[in-house]
């Protein structure tokens, strides 16, 4: 501003060309001040804790991230161009809406995954146990080591071990951690335990017997799996079905977004088809889940 001033008196004192030179390089040196201002800002919002910025292509990666950790977002993007090709709000709210729903089942899942890898644990353990007793370990030792290698007791690894090492309650320590989802196999650890600590019985024997136990129930829960994957096959279908229909639609001229989207018959035939779909896929899954029941 101070050289756009000067500027304009030197063109009142009749030096039109110095004027305009000092006007050209006040604006250059705003310029360059607004500049540097916001390659600051950009640094600030950008910056990474090793110093330096981060690129865009980064930052849309580290996005990328993000979402993959929650994937049940990628909903809305995907609801957002369902919106723009129907030139409808509609798609929006139902993928709104689809995000905790989709949140749900996916923790499920995961869940899921997580009980049955603490229960192949809990069946690692029984046989890592048996197979340090047959070594020559201490009771003590032998769950110290298997407990480190398999990971089986979770959140309750710390009190039992000091149970076991300091010469505490370890059934009750082992039935505390068989509480945990997936652990169950650990009450029948606490019971091998003390009945070996009570009756002097080979602790080693008795962890092998309920290691072939647990191992004959995963089995028998995976064959379970195998022989209704067929029937999962047949739900996935029946959900792709109504998608399948709309792209054959498309394909052949008939608009069917427009009609689903913008005609009352339309908005009825979507509301009752969702409403149905939803019901069969529900009552289809129902079915299979007891099914996997062992």
């Amino acid at each position: 501003m101070t050289g756009v001033a000067v500027g304009i008196a030197g063109i009142g004192g009749g030096g039109a060309a110095q004027g305009a030179a000092v006007l050209c390089a006040g604006g250059a040196l705003w310029w360059t001040a607004e500049r540097e201002r916001a390659l600051r800002r950009a640094r600030v919002v950008l910056a990474v804790p090793g110093g330096g910025t981060v690129s865009w292509p980064v930052a849309f990666r580290r996005w990328l991230d993000a979402a993959r950790g929650r994937p049940e977002w990628l909903s809305l993007p995907v609801a957002a161009v369902l919106a723009l090709i129907g030139a409808s709000f509609l798609p929006l709210l139902a993928g709104a809406a689809a995000v905790p729903l989709v949140g749900c089942r996916l923790r499920a899942a995961r869940s899921r995954r997580e009980r049955e890898a603490r229960g192949d644990g809990v069946v690692a353990l029984c046989g890592a146990v048996a197979g340090e007793l047959r070594a020559g370990w201490q009771p003590a030792q032998a769950l110290a080591f298997a407990a480190r290698t398999t990971g089986a007791l979770g959140g309750q690894e710390a009190a039992v071990l000091a149970a076991a090492r300091f010469g505490g309650d370890v059934p009750e320590a082992l039935r505390r951690a068989a509480r945990q989802d997936g652990a169950e196999g650990l009450a029948g650890t606490a019971a091998c335990w003390q009945v070996a600590v009570d009756g002097g019985v080979g602790l080693a024997a008795g962890l092998d017997r309920l290691e072939a136990a647990l191992r004959a129930h995963r089995d028998q829960r995976e064959r379970l799996r195998a022989q209704l994957a067929g029937a999962w096959a047949t739900v996935a279908v029946l959900a792709v079905l109504p998608v399948a229909g709309l792209g054959l639609g498309a394909a052949l001229g008939a608009h069917p977004l427009r009609v689903l989207l913008h005609t009352p018959a339309g908005l009825g035939c979507l509301a009752v088809g969702g409403a149905l779909e939803a019901v069969g896929l529900w009552w289809a899954a129902r079915i299979v889940r007891r099914g996997e029941r062992p």
